[in-house]
Protein backbone atom coordinates (compact mmCIF):
# COMPACT_ATOMS: atom_id res chain seq x y z
CA UNK A 1 0.00 0.00 0.00
CA UNK A 2 1.09 3.68 -1.24
CA UNK A 3 2.49 5.75 1.99
CA UNK A 4 0.17 8.20 0.74
CA UNK A 5 -2.51 6.39 2.76
CA UNK A 6 -0.73 6.49 5.90
CA UNK A 7 0.05 9.78 6.26
CA UNK A 8 -1.68 11.74 8.68
CA UNK A 9 -3.28 15.05 8.55
CA UNK A 10 -1.81 16.33 12.16
CA UNK A 11 1.83 15.93 10.54
CA UNK A 12 1.27 17.65 8.04
CA UNK A 13 0.11 20.82 9.70
CA UNK A 14 2.88 20.25 12.09
CA UNK A 15 5.17 20.48 9.30
CA UNK A 16 4.55 23.25 7.51
CA UNK A 17 3.08 25.16 9.93
CA UNK A 18 -0.87 25.26 9.12
CA UNK A 19 -4.37 24.57 10.67
CA UNK A 20 -6.13 21.89 10.17
CA UNK A 21 -9.27 20.15 10.79
CA UNK A 22 -8.33 16.99 11.89
CA UNK A 23 -11.33 14.10 13.20
CA UNK A 24 -11.16 13.37 16.91
CA UNK A 25 -9.25 9.63 16.99
CA UNK A 26 -6.90 9.68 13.42
CA UNK A 27 -4.65 7.23 13.82
CA UNK A 28 -1.06 8.63 14.22
CA UNK A 29 0.56 10.16 12.03
CA UNK A 30 4.06 9.14 9.94
CA UNK A 31 7.01 11.16 9.40
CA UNK A 32 6.08 13.57 7.05
CA UNK A 33 8.04 14.39 4.00
CA UNK A 34 9.84 17.79 3.87
CA UNK A 35 8.86 21.10 1.76
CA UNK A 36 10.22 24.53 1.41
CA UNK A 37 8.70 27.40 3.23
CA UNK A 38 7.79 28.96 -0.68
CA UNK A 39 5.79 26.36 -1.76
CA UNK A 40 3.62 25.82 1.29
CA UNK A 41 2.87 29.74 1.32
CA UNK A 42 1.56 29.31 -1.89
CA UNK A 43 -0.45 26.56 -0.95
CA UNK A 44 -1.70 28.58 2.26
CA UNK A 45 -2.91 31.10 -0.17
CA UNK A 46 -5.86 29.18 -1.28
CA UNK A 47 -7.52 29.07 1.77
CA UNK A 48 -6.89 32.96 2.59
CA UNK A 49 -6.90 34.38 -1.06
CA UNK A 50 -10.51 35.68 -1.23
CA UNK A 51 -9.94 35.51 -5.21
CA UNK A 52 -10.20 31.81 -4.98
CA UNK A 53 -13.27 31.62 -3.15
CA UNK A 54 -13.85 28.73 -0.94
CA UNK A 55 -11.13 25.70 -0.74
CA UNK A 56 -12.30 22.91 1.36
CA UNK A 57 -9.16 20.84 0.96
CA UNK A 58 -5.96 20.61 -1.33
CA UNK A 59 -3.70 18.22 -0.92
CA UNK A 60 -0.43 17.72 -2.88
CA UNK A 61 1.57 14.40 -3.39
CA UNK A 62 5.21 14.82 -4.68
CA UNK A 63 6.32 10.84 -5.80
CA UNK A 64 3.57 9.66 -3.77
CA UNK A 65 4.67 11.15 -0.33
CA UNK A 66 1.92 13.69 0.68
CA UNK A 67 3.74 17.10 1.22
CA UNK A 68 1.13 19.05 2.28
CA UNK A 69 -2.97 18.40 3.07
CA UNK A 70 -4.59 21.14 4.22
CA UNK A 71 -8.79 21.43 5.00
CA UNK A 72 -11.41 24.20 5.67
CA UNK A 73 -13.19 23.85 9.04
CA UNK A 74 -15.68 21.56 8.98
CA UNK A 75 -14.02 19.21 6.52
CA UNK A 76 -11.57 16.89 7.15
CA UNK A 77 -9.89 13.18 5.47
CA UNK A 78 -13.26 11.24 6.57
CA UNK A 79 -14.99 14.00 4.23
CA UNK A 80 -16.35 12.54 0.49
CA UNK A 81 -16.45 15.14 -2.11
CA UNK A 82 -18.27 15.91 -4.88
CA UNK A 83 -16.17 14.93 -8.22
CA UNK A 84 -18.87 17.06 -10.33
CA UNK A 85 -17.05 16.46 -13.72
CA UNK A 86 -14.32 14.86 -12.43
CA UNK A 87 -16.05 11.57 -12.96
CA UNK A 88 -15.72 12.10 -16.58
CA UNK A 89 -12.29 10.61 -16.05
CA UNK A 90 -13.48 7.77 -14.14
CA UNK A 91 -15.64 7.19 -16.38
CA UNK A 92 -13.05 6.78 -18.78
CA UNK A 93 -11.12 4.65 -16.92
CA UNK A 94 -13.85 2.02 -16.93
CA UNK A 95 -13.62 2.70 -20.35
CA UNK A 96 -10.30 1.89 -20.93
CA UNK A 97 -10.64 -1.24 -19.08
CA UNK A 98 -13.13 -2.74 -21.22
CA UNK A 99 -10.78 -1.62 -24.15
CA UNK A 100 -7.92 -3.27 -22.39
CA UNK A 101 -9.91 -6.78 -22.19
CA UNK A 102 -10.77 -6.58 -25.79
CA UNK A 103 -14.30 -6.16 -25.72
CA UNK A 104 -14.41 -2.23 -27.05
CA UNK A 105 -12.78 -0.97 -29.61
CA UNK A 106 -11.69 2.61 -29.84
CA UNK A 107 -12.24 3.29 -33.60
CA UNK A 108 -15.12 0.61 -34.13
CA UNK A 109 -18.70 2.42 -33.99
CA UNK A 110 -20.07 2.89 -31.03
CA UNK A 111 -22.07 -0.14 -29.98
CA UNK A 112 -25.38 2.15 -29.06
CA UNK A 113 -28.68 0.41 -30.17
CA UNK A 114 -30.62 3.31 -31.23
CA UNK A 115 -27.89 4.39 -33.68
CA UNK A 116 -27.88 1.09 -35.48
CA UNK A 117 -31.60 0.24 -35.58
CA UNK A 118 -32.13 1.88 -39.09
CA UNK A 119 -30.50 1.40 -42.19
CA UNK A 120 -28.44 4.77 -42.76
CA UNK A 121 -28.48 6.42 -39.52
CA UNK A 122 -25.80 8.97 -40.08
CA UNK A 123 -24.61 8.36 -35.76
CA UNK A 124 -23.73 4.26 -36.07
CA UNK A 125 -20.47 5.74 -37.48
CA UNK A 126 -19.72 7.45 -33.88
CA UNK A 127 -16.58 5.90 -32.56
CA UNK A 128 -15.49 5.58 -28.66
CA UNK A 129 -13.01 7.68 -29.68
CA UNK A 130 -15.24 10.29 -31.10
CA UNK A 131 -16.97 10.16 -27.96
CA UNK A 132 -14.42 10.10 -25.61
CA UNK A 133 -12.61 13.18 -27.57
CA UNK A 134 -16.01 15.23 -27.31
CA UNK A 135 -16.46 15.07 -31.03
CA UNK A 136 -19.44 12.97 -31.77
CA UNK A 137 -21.01 15.70 -33.37
CA UNK A 138 -24.40 15.28 -31.07
CA UNK A 139 -26.69 17.73 -30.37
CA UNK A 140 -26.23 18.33 -27.00
CA UNK A 141 -26.73 21.94 -24.81
CA UNK A 142 -24.62 21.69 -22.46
CA UNK A 143 -25.38 24.82 -20.18
CA UNK A 144 -26.39 27.54 -21.86
CA UNK A 145 -29.49 28.47 -20.83
CA UNK A 146 -29.89 26.47 -18.09
CA UNK A 147 -33.22 25.99 -18.40
CA UNK A 148 -32.97 24.24 -21.97
CA UNK A 149 -29.87 22.46 -21.02
CA UNK A 150 -29.47 19.16 -21.69
CA UNK A 151 -27.09 18.18 -18.73
CA UNK A 152 -30.05 19.88 -16.05
CA UNK A 153 -32.70 18.57 -17.22
CA UNK A 154 -31.36 15.00 -17.87
CA UNK A 155 -29.96 15.53 -13.90
CA UNK A 156 -32.08 17.51 -12.19
CA UNK A 157 -35.75 18.01 -14.26
CA UNK A 158 -37.93 16.01 -16.58
CA UNK A 159 -35.40 13.85 -18.69
CA UNK A 160 -33.82 12.61 -15.23
CA UNK A 161 -36.33 8.99 -15.08
CA UNK A 162 -33.37 7.58 -18.33
CA UNK A 163 -31.07 10.27 -19.07
CA UNK A 164 -29.39 7.37 -21.21
CA UNK A 165 -32.57 7.80 -23.81
CA UNK A 166 -32.39 11.30 -24.01
CA UNK A 167 -29.01 10.98 -24.58
CA UNK A 168 -28.95 8.96 -27.31
CA UNK A 169 -32.05 10.58 -29.25
CA UNK A 170 -29.92 13.84 -30.04
CA UNK A 171 -29.40 14.03 -34.11
CA UNK A 172 -26.06 15.27 -35.21
CA UNK A 173 -25.12 19.15 -35.35
CA UNK A 174 -21.77 18.03 -37.37
CA UNK A 175 -20.10 15.23 -39.11
CA UNK A 176 -18.53 13.12 -36.28
CA UNK A 177 -14.91 13.71 -35.92
CA UNK A 178 -14.99 17.61 -36.96
CA UNK A 179 -15.97 19.62 -34.20
CA UNK A 180 -15.12 19.52 -30.03
CA UNK A 181 -18.53 19.88 -28.21
CA UNK A 182 -18.30 19.45 -24.49
CA UNK A 183 -21.08 17.11 -23.48
CA UNK A 184 -22.40 15.50 -20.20
CA UNK A 185 -24.50 13.53 -21.71
CA UNK A 186 -21.87 12.05 -24.13
CA UNK A 187 -20.14 10.56 -20.84
CA UNK A 188 -23.59 9.10 -20.01
CA UNK A 189 -23.97 7.25 -23.33
CA UNK A 190 -20.08 6.02 -22.14
CA UNK A 191 -21.57 4.85 -18.89
CA UNK A 192 -24.24 2.84 -20.70
CA UNK A 193 -22.10 1.44 -22.88
CA UNK A 194 -19.91 0.27 -19.76
CA UNK A 195 -22.16 -1.47 -18.35
CA UNK A 196 -24.33 -2.83 -21.38
CA UNK A 197 -20.69 -4.56 -22.42
CA UNK A 198 -19.42 -5.65 -18.87
CA UNK A 199 -23.31 -7.52 -18.13
CA UNK A 200 -25.12 -7.86 -21.06
CA UNK A 201 -27.62 -10.47 -19.51
CA UNK A 202 -28.58 -7.59 -16.97
CA UNK A 203 -32.53 -6.52 -16.97
CA UNK A 204 -33.10 -4.57 -13.65
CA UNK A 205 -31.77 -1.18 -12.85
CA UNK A 206 -30.63 -2.78 -9.81
CA UNK A 207 -28.72 -5.70 -11.70
CA UNK A 208 -26.80 -2.74 -13.81
CA UNK A 209 -26.18 -1.04 -10.68
CA UNK A 210 -24.55 -4.11 -8.95
CA UNK A 211 -22.60 -5.16 -12.11
CA UNK A 212 -21.16 -1.61 -12.37
CA UNK A 213 -20.31 -1.25 -8.79
CA UNK A 214 -18.51 -4.21 -8.50
CA UNK A 215 -16.54 -3.58 -11.74
CA UNK A 216 -15.45 -0.26 -10.33
CA UNK A 217 -14.35 -2.00 -6.94
CA UNK A 218 -13.05 -4.82 -8.24
CA UNK A 219 -10.88 -3.18 -11.24
CA UNK A 220 -10.46 0.50 -10.26
CA UNK A 221 -11.02 1.95 -6.63
CA UNK A 222 -10.19 -1.57 -4.56
CA UNK A 223 -6.49 -1.74 -6.79
CA UNK A 224 -6.23 2.40 -6.49
CA UNK A 225 -7.06 2.75 -2.82
CA UNK A 226 -10.05 4.37 -2.91
CA UNK A 227 -12.04 2.93 -0.80
CA UNK A 228 -14.59 6.24 -0.12
CA UNK A 229 -15.46 5.92 -4.14
CA UNK A 230 -18.94 5.89 -4.29
CA UNK A 231 -20.86 7.12 -7.68
CA UNK A 232 -24.64 7.76 -7.86
CA UNK A 233 -26.79 6.33 -10.52
CA UNK A 234 -30.15 6.95 -12.64
CA UNK A 235 -33.22 5.32 -12.53
CA UNK A 236 -32.21 2.87 -15.11
CA UNK A 237 -29.42 1.90 -13.57
CA UNK A 238 -26.59 3.76 -15.40
CA UNK A 239 -24.17 5.16 -13.64
CA UNK A 240 -24.26 8.86 -13.74
CA UNK A 241 -20.35 9.04 -14.89
CA UNK A 242 -20.51 12.40 -16.05
CA UNK A 243 -20.98 14.11 -13.24
CA UNK A 244 -22.10 12.56 -9.26
CA UNK A 245 -19.25 10.49 -7.80
CA UNK A 246 -17.81 11.17 -4.58
CA UNK A 247 -14.58 10.62 -2.73
CA UNK A 248 -12.45 11.70 0.08
CA UNK A 249 -9.71 14.09 -1.27
CA UNK A 250 -7.23 11.43 -0.32
CA UNK A 251 -8.84 9.12 -2.61
CA UNK A 252 -9.38 11.24 -5.28
CA UNK A 253 -5.83 12.03 -4.96
CA UNK A 254 -5.03 7.94 -5.04
CA UNK A 255 -7.18 8.03 -8.55
CA UNK A 256 -4.10 11.10 -9.62
CA UNK A 257 -1.28 9.17 -8.37
CA UNK A 258 -2.80 5.86 -10.13
CA UNK A 259 -2.02 7.61 -13.37
CA UNK A 260 0.89 9.49 -12.18
CA UNK A 261 2.47 5.85 -11.86
CA UNK A 262 1.23 5.25 -15.47
CA UNK A 263 -1.42 3.20 -14.50
CA UNK A 264 0.57 0.72 -11.85
CA UNK A 265 0.35 0.68 -8.15
CA UNK A 266 2.31 -1.60 -5.92
CA UNK A 267 3.55 -3.55 -8.68
CA UNK A 268 0.16 -3.92 -10.08
CA UNK A 269 -1.02 -2.78 -13.39
CA UNK A 270 -4.14 -1.79 -12.33
CA UNK A 271 -4.62 0.94 -15.67
CA UNK A 272 -3.00 -0.04 -19.48
CA UNK A 273 -0.38 2.24 -20.01
CA UNK A 274 -1.72 2.97 -23.03
CA UNK A 275 -4.75 4.08 -22.13
CA UNK A 276 -2.80 6.57 -19.83
CA UNK A 277 -1.01 7.37 -23.05
CA UNK A 278 -4.13 7.97 -24.48
CA UNK A 279 -6.39 10.19 -22.07
CA UNK A 280 -3.39 12.38 -22.15
CA UNK A 281 -2.52 12.91 -26.34
CA UNK A 282 -4.24 15.88 -27.52
CA UNK A 283 -7.22 15.60 -29.61
CA UNK A 284 -7.15 16.45 -33.46
CA UNK A 285 -10.11 18.44 -32.66
CA UNK A 286 -8.77 20.85 -29.33
CA UNK A 287 -5.25 20.47 -28.15
CA UNK A 288 -6.13 20.97 -24.65
CA UNK A 289 -8.17 18.16 -23.95
CA UNK A 290 -7.68 14.58 -24.21
CA UNK A 291 -9.76 11.48 -23.50
CA UNK A 292 -11.97 12.60 -21.23
CA UNK A 293 -8.92 14.78 -19.31
CA UNK A 294 -8.05 18.30 -19.70
CA UNK A 295 -4.13 19.39 -20.78
CA UNK A 296 -2.09 21.95 -20.17
CA UNK A 297 -2.09 22.99 -23.73
CA UNK A 298 -3.52 25.95 -25.54
CA UNK A 299 -6.61 25.48 -26.84
CA UNK A 300 -8.46 26.81 -29.98
CA UNK A 301 -8.82 30.39 -30.73
CA UNK A 302 -12.01 31.56 -28.75
CA UNK A 303 -11.88 28.69 -26.25
CA UNK A 304 -10.94 29.13 -22.37
CA UNK A 305 -7.89 27.69 -20.96
CA UNK A 306 -8.72 24.40 -18.68
CA UNK A 307 -5.47 24.34 -16.76
CA UNK A 308 -2.41 26.95 -17.18
CA UNK A 309 -0.63 26.22 -20.28
CA UNK A 310 0.99 29.96 -20.74
CA UNK A 311 3.01 28.89 -17.07
CA UNK A 312 3.73 24.81 -17.92
CA UNK A 313 4.30 22.22 -17.64
CA UNK A 314 3.46 20.82 -20.42
CA UNK A 315 2.62 17.36 -19.53
CA UNK A 316 0.08 18.50 -16.95
CA UNK A 317 -3.19 16.86 -17.18
CA UNK A 318 -5.90 16.69 -15.21
CA UNK A 319 -9.61 15.62 -14.35
CA UNK A 320 -11.08 18.79 -13.53
CA UNK A 321 -14.68 19.54 -12.83
CA UNK A 322 -17.90 22.13 -11.89
CA UNK A 323 -17.00 24.73 -9.05
CA UNK A 324 -13.27 24.03 -9.20
CA UNK A 325 -12.49 20.75 -8.59
CA UNK A 326 -9.31 19.51 -9.56
CA UNK A 327 -6.59 16.31 -9.52
CA UNK A 328 -3.56 17.54 -11.70
CA UNK A 329 -1.20 14.92 -12.51
CA UNK A 330 2.47 16.53 -13.30
CA UNK A 331 5.05 13.60 -14.93
CA UNK A 332 7.50 16.15 -15.02
CA UNK A 333 7.66 16.48 -11.53
CA UNK A 334 6.25 13.52 -10.24
CA UNK A 335 2.90 15.63 -8.49
CA UNK A 336 -0.50 15.38 -7.93
CA UNK A 337 -2.36 18.31 -6.68
CA UNK A 338 -5.79 17.93 -5.73
CA UNK A 339 -7.90 20.99 -5.15
CA UNK A 340 -11.90 20.81 -3.82
CA UNK A 341 -14.33 23.64 -3.19
CA UNK A 342 -16.75 25.52 -4.69
CA UNK A 343 -15.40 28.72 -6.71
CA UNK A 344 -17.60 29.41 -9.25
CA UNK A 345 -16.88 28.88 -13.21
CA UNK A 346 -16.78 31.91 -14.47
CA UNK A 347 -14.28 33.21 -11.25
CA UNK A 348 -11.77 30.14 -12.09
CA UNK A 349 -9.08 32.32 -13.89
CA UNK A 350 -7.47 33.36 -10.44
CA UNK A 351 -7.73 29.50 -9.33
CA UNK A 352 -6.05 28.42 -12.37
CA UNK A 353 -3.34 30.80 -11.99
CA UNK A 354 -2.56 29.68 -8.39
CA UNK A 355 -2.83 26.31 -9.48
CA UNK A 356 0.23 26.80 -11.92
CA UNK A 357 1.86 28.61 -9.24
CA UNK A 358 1.54 25.97 -7.11
CA UNK A 359 2.57 23.51 -9.19
CA UNK A 360 5.57 25.23 -10.05
CA UNK A 361 7.11 26.63 -6.72
CA UNK A 362 7.59 22.92 -6.14
CA UNK A 363 11.43 21.27 -6.81
CA UNK A 364 11.02 18.60 -8.68
CA UNK A 365 11.73 15.25 -6.77
CA UNK A 366 15.17 13.82 -7.06
CA UNK A 367 16.06 11.56 -9.27
CA UNK A 368 15.65 7.91 -7.87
Amino acid sequence: MRSSLFLGAAAVAVSLGVALAVPAGAAAPAAVAPATVAPAAVADAFFTDPRLAETRALIVLQDGKRIYERYAPGYGPGNRFISWSMAKSLTATIIGELVADGKLELDGPAPVPAWHATPNDPRAAITLRQLLHMASGLQHIESDPPERADTNRALFADKSGDIVAHAVSAPLASRPGTKYQYSTLTTHILADIAVRTLAPTAKTPAERRAAMRRFIIDRISGPAGMPSLLCEFDPAGTLLGGSLCHASARDWANFGQLYLDNGMVAGRQVVAPDWVRFVRTPAAVDGGYGGHFWLNRPRPAGSEAALFPAAGPPDAYAAIGHLGQYVIIVPSRRLVVVRLGKTQDDRLAPLRTALGRLVNSIPPAPAP
